[in-house]
């Protein structure tokens, strides 16, 4: 589930729609979580699909460390890329807001870290990645475990709209790695090698 202070919007032709805030999600706020209404569809499901509904899935969904599409049901799957990124995700099936995100600004992922099957050419950002290919997670997790890990511990401390989706003892293991109880599992977890 998408974090609820946000809407779709139209961003420009060259990018099409996108997820913007309808306010301040501040730096460590988790901003999707993977929920019960999340649809996953194993490879084999994939491929006994017409191919209408495999192109479909192709655009939408990210694969998991299984192997499976995730085709979000709400908004999430309008998130756009960006190779500098204002949310990653971690290993622990939910999002984070690496900076803080302002009203009208779009809500932005790496696609680096979703296990795609093709390479693609993002947009010039300005940035020295140009490609996102599909072992950008393995090239680039550190980076990544960096960031998120720099937010990390404000997690229990600003407000959390999505909480409620969060099983009690992930919560707890939250606040264990905030106070440098626990290690922050790394987001290279997500790893799922091409087929």
């Amino acid at each position: 589930m998408i974090h609820p202070k946000t809407e779709l919007k139209f961003i420009s032709r060259e990018i099409g729609y996108g997820v913007v805030a309808t306010e301040f999600i501040p730096a460590g706020t988790i901003t999707w979580v993977l929920d019960k209404l999340d649809r996953e569809f194993s490879l084999a499901e994939f491929q006994a699909m017409d191919p209408i509904y495999q192109n479909i899935l192709d655009f939408y969904t990210f694969r998991n460390n299984n192997g499976n599409f995730v085709l979000c049901w709400d908004n999430g799957r309008y998130v756009n890329h960006s190779f500098n990124s204002n949310c990653l995700t971690t290993a622990y099936d939910f999002e984070i807001a690496i900076r803080d995100i302002h009203p009208g600004e779009q809500l932005t992922d790496d696609y680096g870290y979703l296990n795609i099957s093709e390479p693609f050419r993002g947009i010039d950002e300005g940035t020295k990645r140009k490609v996102v290919y599909p072992d950008d997670l393995l090239k680039y997790y550190k980076v990544w475990d960096k960031k998120i890990l720099k937010v990390f511990h404000k997690i229990p401390k600003v407000p959390q709209d999505l909480k409620q989706l969060l099983a009690p003892t992930l919560w707890d293991e939250i606040v264990e790695i905030s106070e440098n109880k626990k290690e922050m599992q790394s987001i290279v977890k997500n790893y799922y090698p091409k087929d």
